[in-house]
């Protein structure tokens, strides 16, 4: 919305003193040529901008200026509310939101705190996209149209019309009930009912979506921790698993556990190492899961397993022998 820019320009120049319409072009993802429109918009409005000629020039406010800006809009605050999750921010499609959010807490803080708050803001680093070992993490990006009207219709209580494409299924459009939004390691997921079921929607997958006047049907009050617990134990418990029971050096406990569905059982064997009964979605997951840990796991059963892990590691020898 143009007022929201216009206000974000203001507390831009407030904040730098000066910047450039190349600059708050950026800042603002628009294109300069906007940026000039939206400063002569501030300048009829009264708004004492001006500009400055030269190599380090650019629009700077008159000296002493300040006005009171800091209402927050209904998505700054939820942004605000999840900015502990720098993902959560970019799924839900409120990245720009708490950026505006973010301007306005800055010029809200008493003059001295200004300098030490931008300082601090740059010493700290929240959920980079790597890792140490520069593995990347998952996420996904929604397009901000689709997430607005989601989060539209969840929060209004209406019904959804979704075009929805599955995993290796054609897209269709679906009309559901949406109950909430929920985010994990940076993939957003649409909790909601269609036609009394419970469903569970990837975001990345929505290719469009419309909000209708409709209410949804779905009870007032929901706990989402509890009903994603629910659906993630019902899904563990579909499709074809596989148990496994193996050895493990307790150093490499944690890297098992951690790929694994579900623990079933766990006990100390006679040499120290741990006997774990574990589940996996799939036979090909459960190999995975195995060959990473290399001589610090061994499968003890199944016996379709221990021949497949014995045969890909004689394929290494061969290749390198």
């Amino acid at each position: 919305m143009r007022a929201d820019r216009l206000v974000s320009i203001v507390l831009l120049l407030r904040r730098h003193d000066r910047l450039s319409a190349p600059a708050l072009a950026r800042e603002l993802e628009v294109s300069t040529r906007t940026v000039l429109r939206d400063i002569e918009a501030l300048s009829a409005a009264g708004v004492p901008v001006y500009a400055e000629r030269g190599r380090h020039g650019g629009f700077a406010l008159l000296p002493g200026f300040r006005t009171e800006l800091t209402d927050l809009s209904h998505d700054e605050a939820l942004a605000l509310l999840i900015a502990g999750s720098r993902r959560g921010t970019q799924v839900f499609g409120l990245g720009s939101a708490l950026a505006s959010a973010m301007r306005k807490v800055v010029d809200a803080l008493p003059e001295g705190n200004r300098a030490t708050a931008a300082g601090a803001v740059q010493r700290l680093l929240v959920d980079p996209a790597t890792d140490l070992l520069s593995r990347g993490q998952a996420g996904e990006e929604v397009p901000d149209p689709i997430a607005a009207e989601v989060r539209r219709a969840v929060f209004a209580g209406h019904k959804l019309r979704i075009h929805y494409a599955a995993a290796d299924q054609a897209p269709k459009w679906r009309t559901v009930d949406p109950i909430g939004l929920v985010t994990v390691r940076g993939l957003g997921y649409l909790l909601a009912t269609r036609d009394g079921a419970d469903r569970t929607y990837r975001l990345s997958r929505i290719l469009a979506a419309e909000a209708l006047a409709e209410p949804a049907q779905r009870p007032d009050r929901v706990d989402l921790d509890r009903a994603w617990q629910e659906r993630g134990t019902r899904f563990r418990a579909g499709g074809d698993q596989v148990v496994v029971l193996a050895r493990v050096n307790p150093t490499r406990r944690e890297d098992l556990v951690g790929t694994a569905l579900a623990v079933l059982a766990e006990e100390a064997d006679v040499d120290g190492w741990l006997r774990l009964e574990v589940s996996f979605q799939d036979a090909r997951h459960a190999e995975w899961a195995l060959w990473q840990l290399g001589t610090n796991a061994e499968a003890l059963t199944p016996q379709w397993l221990r021949i497949s892990l014995h045969d890909r590691a004689a394929a290494i020898v061969a290749r390198y022998g």
